[in-house]
């Protein structure tokens, strides 16, 4: 089978689409063939060596995460996925698995579930890192409720789009953060004001905000505790929590790290919100996975091509 991995940390150079033997199913995880892999910022952080003190890896390594096909093998001990089932989920080597941008990836049964029947398999694809991100941040960080405020930052981007769509739904009032060219989409997902970060300061047009999302990281976080009332509660991608900052203005900061999350049980309630219509995704460009080494950090899935 086709796989895009790397040999050695470096550039997108670097990345090479090799002819490797397809994984043999073993204890516990199941073989699927990968219709469509989703690109995040994480796979050019492994591609470039950042995670490797923290996570080493051996190489050669698969690269990719988040991906969606169809189930071609099943392990022993797996009881809940059979042949023929159309699954997504993340099968980043970092969590033991063989990694997403190839033709078939082996991958823990805990870390997929059924996708979603609204989307297809590149959409599907798209959506486990970021929705699983905004879900946890929205539903469990921030516990919020109808009628709360929340600011999201980077509301044109992967994870920010998502997190609109979800904290709309859940009956919040819903600001957001976002480049000129972004503003209609945004608006477009439901936010119920859309601020231009590059013409106007959000924190001079916002008070009194129940929560705040950040997932830009730097001045943008330091300046999101203006915004909050006393309780709230600021979540940063980016930034590990300020204490003395969260003190000052008497708030909770709290930091996601979203990749633990990618299991069963969430990918379903995320399925859920997705068939129910709640959560769309925008797919920027699509690659064949001849072309993995020119794929981007936003939102598109690349295209597993057959052999």
């Amino acid at each position: 089978m086709k796989a895009a991995q790397i040999a050695k940390y470096g550039g997108k150079d670097e990345v090479k689409v090799n002819e490797i033997p397809k994984p043999a199913v073993s204890e516990g995880r199941v073989l699927v063939e990968a219709y469509a892999a989703g690109v995040n910022p994480y796979d050019w952080m492994i591609r470039e060596g950042h995670v490797q003190q923290r996570v080493p890896i051996a190489l050669p390594a698969t690269l990719g995460g988040d991906f969606a096909g169809v189930v071609s093998e099943v392990g022993p001990g797996v009881a809940n996925f059979k042949k023929g089932d159309e699954v997504y989920g993340h099968g980043i080597v970092l969590a033991g698995n063989s990694g997403a941008f190839a033709e078939y990836v082996l991958v823990k049964a805990g870390n997929i579930a059924k996708k979603p029947k609204m989307l297809d398999f590149i959409s599907a694809a798209a959506l486990p890192l970021v929705g699983i991100s905004a879900l946890d941040v929205l539903t469990n960080k921030m516990k919020l409720s109808k009628g709360q405020k929340v600011l999201i930052h980077g509301a044109g981007g992967g994870i920010g789009s998502i997190a609109v769509q979800i904290a709309k739904h859940l009956g919040a009032y819903v600001a957001a953060t976002a480049g000129t060219a972004d503003l209609e989409y945004v608006k477009g997902l439901g936010a119920d004001l859309a601020i231009d970060y590059k013409a106007r300061r959000f924190y001079e047009i916002l008070k009194e905000y129940d929560a705040v999302y950040d997932t830009v990281g730097k001045e943008t976080y330091e300046k999101s505790f203006l915004v909050l009332k006393k309780g709230g509660v600021l979540v940063s991608m980016t930034t590990p929590p300020n204490e003395a900052l969260a003190s000052k203005y008497g708030v909770r900061a709290l930091y996601e790290s979203s990749g633990p999350l990618i299991v069963t049980e969430n990918l379903e309630k995320l399925a859920e919100l997705a068939d129910k219509g709640a959560v769309k995704v925008h797919i920027d460009k699509i690659f064949g996975l001849g072309q993995a080494r020119r794929s981007t950090t936003s939102t598109p899935a690349i295209r597993a091509e057959k052999s």
